[in-house]
C-alpha cells in the first residue's frame, strides 16, 4: 500500500469493493456488509417490517440477491414524509454463459456466451477471463440455495486472430459477436478424463444440466462450492477480467477498473448513507428518510423486477406512508438523485463534446442536462446539487450531449414518472464501457461529499425553496 500514501482513503476503499464485486450479486453483498457494520438492520420485503419500524432506525433488504435499498428513519418520523432517495445501478456491460453452454471447435473447448449491455467489445479480447455469479444447489436435506461463487483463476480467453492472417485488422478491427466472439477454455484431449469420470449415461431429469455444460467447467463448479455435479441445478454465470482495479498515473490521479460505470456512484451512495447513519444520533436528527437503492438491468433498459422500473421505489414509499394521502405528500416532500457516470472530454477526440460542456476526470460533480429528458435535470434540480454541493466546498461541471449525436440515458427519468423531484449528475471517466474504464481518485470522494450534504441538508435547503 504505500504505493497509494498519496491517494484519497476514499479512493483505495472502494477499490477493495469493486474487487470483490465480479458481478451485481456480489456488489450488493459487499453493499450488505458495510451496512451491516454500519448498524443497519436487514428486513425481508416478504415480511411484516412496517409494525417494527422506530423513528432513528436504519434498515436495508435486497430483492433477488441483484438490487439492494437502504434507509435510516429521522426523529419524529411519521408517515407522509419525504425520502432523499440516491439512486444507482449495479450492474455493466459484460458476457454471460448461455444456458446451454457447451460448444467446441478445432480442438478447443468453448464457451458459448451472451452479450449484456452495450459494451465496447473488442476491448474484450486477449483478456484474462473468468466467471462469477450464482448457483442454484440441492442440499441433502432436499432444500435448494442460491449461493455466490467466484473462481479466482484466469479460465477463459478470446483470442484474436494474428496479424499475419488479417493484415487488414488495424484499418477496421469488426467481427461477429456470434461466431467470431466465442471464448475457449482449454483443449478438448484434455477434456476426455474429466468427461468418463464425471457424467455417466443416464435418462437426465428437467433440472438436471449436466448435459448443457462442459463437465471440466462443472467440474470446477463444484470444487469451488465443495459440493457434487449432481448438485448444481442451474446458475447464472458472468464473465469477469481476472486484472484487479488500480490506482494509476503519474500522480496516482487516476482508477483504472472495469465496472465503474456504475460500481463507482453505488459505493459512494454506500459509503454515504453508512457512514452518515453511524456519525449521527438519528433519534434527534430531523428530516427526510435517506435512502439509498442500487439497481440491476440499468445497461438493458431496467426492465426487471430489480430494476429501475421496478416496484422496488414505491413499494419502500408506500409501506413507509401506507394511505393514499400520506403516500401522495411523501412524493411531493421527496428528491430524487440519479447517480451515473458521465463522458470526461477525451484529448484525441475533443469534437465529441460540445465546446462548453466538457467534464474533466477530478473536476467535480457533473449536472447532466438534455433538452429531450434523457437526462432528468431541470433547473431547480440543478440548483439544489449546486447548493448541496456548495456546503462540502466542491465543484460542479456541466455536460450536455451536441446537437448531432444522440444521448444516452439513466435510471433517473424512469423514477421522475413517479412524481419524484428527479436530478441527473454523476462523475466525469473515460473508456465508459469497455472492459477496463478510468476514473478520478478524487471523484470519489467528491461523489461521497455530495451524497452526504444531500443527506445532511436537502429538507434545510428544500424549506427555503419556493416554486409552486
Amino acid at each position: 500500500m504505500m504505493l497509494y500514501q498519496s491517494v484519497p482513503e476514499a479512493a483505495t476503499k472502494f477499490l477493495n469493493f469493486i474487487n470483490a464485486s465480479p458481478t451485481p450479486f456480489h456488489a450488493v453483498q459487499a453493499a450488505a456488509v458495510r451496512l451491516e457494520k454500519a448498524g443497519f438492520r436487514k428486513i425481508r420485503e416478504k415480511d411484516d417490517w412496517e409494525k417494527d419500524l422506530t423513528a432513528g432506525g436504519k434498515y436495508y433488504f435486497t430483492r433477488n440477491q441483484s438490487a439492494l435499498l437502504a434507509f435510516t428513519l429521522p426523529a419524529k418520523w411519521k408517515p407522509g414524509a419525504g425520502v432523499s432517495i440516491v439512486a444507482t445501478h449495479v450492474d455493466s456491460p459484460n458476457l454471460r454463459i448461455r444456458p446451454v453452454s457447451k460448444r467446441s471447435k478445432a480442438g478447443y473447448l468453448q464457451v458459448g456466451v451472451e452479450t449484456y449491455g452495450g459494451g465496447i467489445w473488442h476491448s474484450w479480447f486477449d483478456r484474462d477471463l473468468s466467471i462469477a455469479g450464482r448457483v442454484v444447489l440441492q442440499h441433502q436435506n432436499g432444500t435448494f440455495t442460491s449461493k455466490l461463487v467466484r473462481i479466482d483463476k484466469p479460465l477463459l480467453r478470446i483470442p484474436t486472430l494474428a496479424i499475419h492472417l488479417d493484415r487488414n485488422v488495424n484499418d477496421s478491427f469488426k467481427f461477429n459477436s456470434e461466431t467470431e466472439f466465442v471464448p475457449i477454455a482449454g483443449l478438448i484431449n484434455d477434456q476426455l478424463n474429466v468427461e468418463s469420470s464425471t457424467q455417466k449415461e443416464e435418462e437426465a431429469k428437467a433440472s438436471d444440466i449436466r448435459a448443457n455444460h462442459h463437465p471440466a467447467l462443472l467440474a470446477l463448479l463444484s470444487q469451488e462450492l465443495n459440493v457434487k455435479t449432481e448438485e448444481i441445478h442451474d446458475f447464472e454465470l458472468h464473465l469477469y477480467d481476472t486484472q484487479p482495479a488500480t490506482i494509476g498515473g503519474l500522480n496516482n490521479e487516476f482508477i483504472f477498473s472495469p465496472r465503474l460505470d456504475n460500481q463507482f456512484s453505488s459505493w459512494a451512495a454506500v459509503e454515504a448513507i453508512a457512514t452518515f447513519a453511524h456519525a449521527n444520533d438519528l433519534t434527534v436528527l430531523e428530516g427526510n428518510v435517506n435512502c439509498i437503492a442500487l439497481f440491476n438491468h440499468e445497461e438493458i433498459g431496467s426492465v426487471s423486477t430489480s430494476g429501475a422500473e421496478s416496484s422496488l421505489i414505491p413499494s419502500l414509499v408506500q409501506r413507509l406512508s401506507p394511505s393514499p394521502a400520506a403516500y401522495a405528500q411523501s412524493i411531493a416532500r421527496s428528491f430524487l438523485v440519479s447517480a451515473d457516470m458521465g463522458h470526461a472530454i477525451h484529448p484525441n477526440y475533443t469534437s465529441k463534446h460540445e465546446d462548453n460542456h466538457a467534464p474533466k476526470v477530478n473536476g467535480g460533480i457533473v449536472i447532466k442536462t438534455n433538452a429531450k429528458q434523457r437526462y432528468a435535470s431541470d433547473a431547480i434540480g440543478s440548483f439544489i446539487i449546486k447548493k448541496l454541493v456548495e456546503r462540502k466546498g466542491g465543484k460542479v461541471q456541466e455536460f450536455e450531449v451536441r446537437n448531432d449525436m444522440a444521448c444516452g440515458s439513466t435510471v433517473g427519468p424512469m423514477l421522475s414518472k413517479l412524481g419524484f423531484r428527479t436530478v441527473d449528475v454523476g462523475c466525469a471517466m473515460l473508456s465508459m464501457h469497455s472492459i477496463r474504464e478510468t476514473a478520478g481518485t478524487h471523484d470519489m470522494q467528491n461523489a461521497i461529499d455530495l451524497f452526504s450534504s444531500f443527506f445532511e441538508g436537502f429538507l434545510e435547503l428544500d424549506k427555503t425553496l419556493t416554486v409552486d
